[in-house]
């Protein structure tokens, strides 16, 4: 294998994941470089895994490899993430399992086949809106809107607000402060307003459960809104992502239209392919080693989500994308004491959209270039013009 054209300190870089090849980057590196130190400069200092077996032990050991230091990488001129040992994501056991104890419920299986009731009906005024058009942008006008509607359902938003969160955390999402700004004063006043009048929604879970014996503080509970709105980025991706796939393999597409028992593995094989969230980072907390590679507390390891799930030595053939693949242990939705919370309502809104998109009989063309998405935490994309006929 040829060494690649680019550096692996390229992975701090935004433009390579939208105008680059990272997977090809990825593949020189599980084959030569599977553990590599990335010295400090704009980020901190970090060891980069880019094989499935060595992502998923960092999972595991939550002891040794810590979330509570933050899981994505930041400028070190932004210092630390403010919801450090405050937030669901950002916390270790054993507070971790009690604060995620708090809101579970609000995702088990059974409470996401109740949402599913609302998913339906949702997502069928959203494909008619956008067939009416004929022309839209599926990031837009179905899998954003979608997965921000289901998300503020369960989080308490009333209906008529979805549209002022949608505005306001697309402008939040793209680093507009006025509109973060807006977004955590709406999640504020909602947080008063369940103080003094409780109600059957998550945001009320969150107001009125304890941890420890103790209440959580108004910002721990503002942060832990702000991260739940923000996790619906990946879900979003996966849907956009998935729909994307689907438009390059059309075969695939017709199939699963004539084959709708096929919708659960081919959800697992968007979200493999996918892997939206592009990284995820731990702390370590005592020395150790991976590979042979010495790790000191104190230092940051970076595991590269979409590089584990195309490891040759766990996925056959991993370039192609196969809605029938199995098994398919991705790591998608994370691993171990993080394994994502929302996982059932992330699968359930694929089958749901791409079901009913299947269901409405129009022809999905692709109308103009995809526009990639420019991070190092998240990949997908930012626009995707389809067009929407009549069969």
């Amino acid at each position: 294998m040829t060494a690649p054209t680019i550096e692996p300190a390229s992975l701090a870089d935004p433009a390579l994941f939208a105008e680059g090849d990272p997977h090809g980057l990825w593949r020189w590196m599980r084959a030569h470089a599977p553990v590599h130190w990335h010295p400090p400069g704009e980020l901190p200092g970090f060891w980069s895994l880019t094989r499935y077996e060595d992502a998923r032990a960092v999972y595991r050991d939550a002891q040794t490899f810590s979330s509570a230091r933050g899981v994505l990488l930041r400028p070190v001129r932004c210092g630390e993430d403010p919801g450090n040992g405050r937030t669901i994501a950002l916390t270790d056991p054993p507070r971790h399992r009690r604060m995620r104890g708090l809101i579970a419920g609000w995702f088990a299986e059974r409470a996401v086949r109740s949402v599913e009731e609302s998913m339906r009906p949702l997502a069928r005024r959203l494909i008619a809106r956008a067939a009416e058009r004929g022309a839209c942008d599926f990031v837009d006008d179905l899998a954003a809107r979608f997965s921000l509607s289901v998300i503020c359902g369960i989080i308490g938003v009333p209906e008529r607000d979805h549209d002022d969160l949608f505005r306001w955390s697309n402008a939040a999402f793209d680093a507009k402060g006025i509109a973060h700004q807006r977004v955590m004063q709406y999640f504020l006043d909602l947080i008063y307003d369940r103080m003094a009048e409780p109600a059957d929604d998550l945001i009320s879970a969150l107001v009125h459960g304890k941890v420890d014996g103790e209440l959580l503080t108004e910002e721990e509970i503002l942060l832990n809104c702000e991260n739940l709105l923000g996790a619906t980025e990946n879900g979003r991706l996966a849907l956009i992502g998935g729909m994307h796939a689907f438009l390059e393999h059309p075969a695939q597409w017709e199939r699963l239209r004539a084959e709708r028992g096929l919708l659960a593995t081919a959800g697992e094989e968007v979200l493999r392919w996918t892997s939206s969230g592009t990284h995820s980072m731990r702390t370590v907390t005592r020395e150790t080693s991976v590979r042979g590679a010495r790790m000191r507390p104190g230092e940051r390891v970076v595991v590269w989500l979409p590089s584990a799930n195309r490891d040759e030595s766990v996925f056959p053939d991993p370039d192609r994308f196969d809605m029938t693949r199995t098994p398919n242990r991705h790591l998608a939705l994370g691993g171990g004491e993080h394994f994502c919370i929302g996982a059932t309502l992330v699968r359930a809104e694929m089958r749901v959209l791409f079901d009913e998109l299947l269901e409405s009989g129009h022809r999905i063309e692709q109308a103009g270039p995809a526009v990639p998405v420019r991070s190092i935490a998240v990949s997908g994309l930012a626009h995707l013009p389809v067009r929407m006929t009549a069969r």
